[in-house]
């Protein structure tokens, strides 16, 4: 009998061991969610890259300019859309410290990231990418009237520009605001005044950029009634790349001249109260990553702020290099932004 239950037992054993295993169910990927100003554009092949090391899913949500974007950020902090913030930048980044909306993250790629660009000790908001905001022309209006580019802000106010600039609310728009900053490092406290003879002078002002650049610009449309906006100085590469037609130079340039353009630097940062912390850090980790940061050129012509990433040909030869940008420290913008703003938008109504 003994003989009999140790024959059934190995029997059985033997079987077990010979029977298939089961393969554990695959883990869902997790999703990071990031919310982004409407100009926000990168690789498909690079975010995949980032779900496939990470499984996850990376969902973008759009919510207007850089001011628009900040102001939903703000109202919406204590149960926030998203876990990552993507596109405040220094003119706006007082008020996203102050609203307390980011989680501090020391990223350990912040050790390729240049000092200069890094204006939160905290790093609550890591800078992620820059550019400078220029007024941008478009040459074959000005070839064609054989009239001269103007070379300061000064010139914008005489009578041969009239109606020929268009302008971005800086109360709504971040290159608005660099602008208008610009101004200010100019004319001090005779700001208002200029924008006074601006206004005079017939100077459009509308909501955001891609209103300005895409339907106000003639250069960009072929149909707008403005030859001159606020754009970026990296702009005029946009027109080279994005050409329908191969082209040996660009049809539009920016007006780089001294203190007539503001260096505007954008910010990434972890949601406080987002609900996937973990991946979030992850994300941002990735977006100041020498692939993400090499990405961004050719997507939303910024400059990278890793200073191990290689600019592409298109933007080394046709974006316009700003020499000497106007300055106005982040402690002086956080103290007067929204009053300067104001004292504009009551100037300009």
């Amino acid at each position: 009998m003994k003989r009999l239950t140790f024959t059934f037992l190995f029997v059985a054993l033997l079987l077990a061991s010979c029977a298939p295993t089961s393969t554990p169910a695959p883990v869902e990927p997790q999703t990071v969610t990031v919310v982004t100003h409407d100009s926000f554009a990168i690789g498909e092949e690079t975010i995949k890259a980032f779900e496939m090391e990470n499984n996850a899913k990376v969902v973008f949500l759009q919510g207007g300019d850089a001011g628009s974007l900040l102001n939903q950020a703000i109202l919406t902090k204590d149960a926030p859309l998203a876990d990552v913030l993507f596109g405040v930048d220094n003119t706006f980044l007082s008020r996203a410290l102050e609203a307390d909306i980011f989680e501090p993250y020391q990223s350990p790629a912040l050790a390729d990231i240049p000092d200069e660009f890094k204006l939160d000790p905290s790093n609550r908001a890591l800078p992620v990418d820059y550019g400078d905001v220029c007024l941008n022309y478009d040459k074959k209006y000005f070839s064609d009237n054989n009239l001269a580019v103007p070379q300061s802000f000064e010139d914008l106010a005489k009578p041969e520009y009239k109606d020929l600039l268009v302008v971005e609310n800086p109360a709504t728009s971040s290159p608005g605001l660099a602008f208008l900053l610009a101004t200010r490092a100019h004319f001090g406290d005779g700001y208002l005044d200029y924008w006074k003879s601006l206004k005079e002078n017939g100077v459009v002002v509308v909501d955001g950029w891609e209103t300005a650049y895409y339907t106000n610009f003639s250069a960009s449309s072929g149909k707008g009634p403005q030859p001159m906006v606020v754009s970026y100085a990296s702009s005029p590469a946009a027109e080279v790349f994005f050409a329908s037609e191969p082209m040996e130079e660009s049809p539009t340039a920016s007006i780089a001249a001294e203190g007539m353009c503001f260096r505007q630097i954008e910010f990434v940062g972890v949601f406080k109260n987002g609900k996937n912390k973990p991946l979030a850090q992850k994300f941002v980790d990735f977006t100041l990553s020498r692939k993400f940061q090499e990405d961004m050129p050719l997507n939303m012509f910024v400059y990278p702020v890793n200073q191990k990433a290689q600019l592409p040909e298109v933007f080394v030869k046709y974006a316009d290099v700003v020499q000497s940008p106007a300055s106005i420290s982040a402690d002086e913008i956080a103290a007067n932004r929204d009053r300067w703003i104001e004292a504009w938008s009551e100037t300009m109504k």
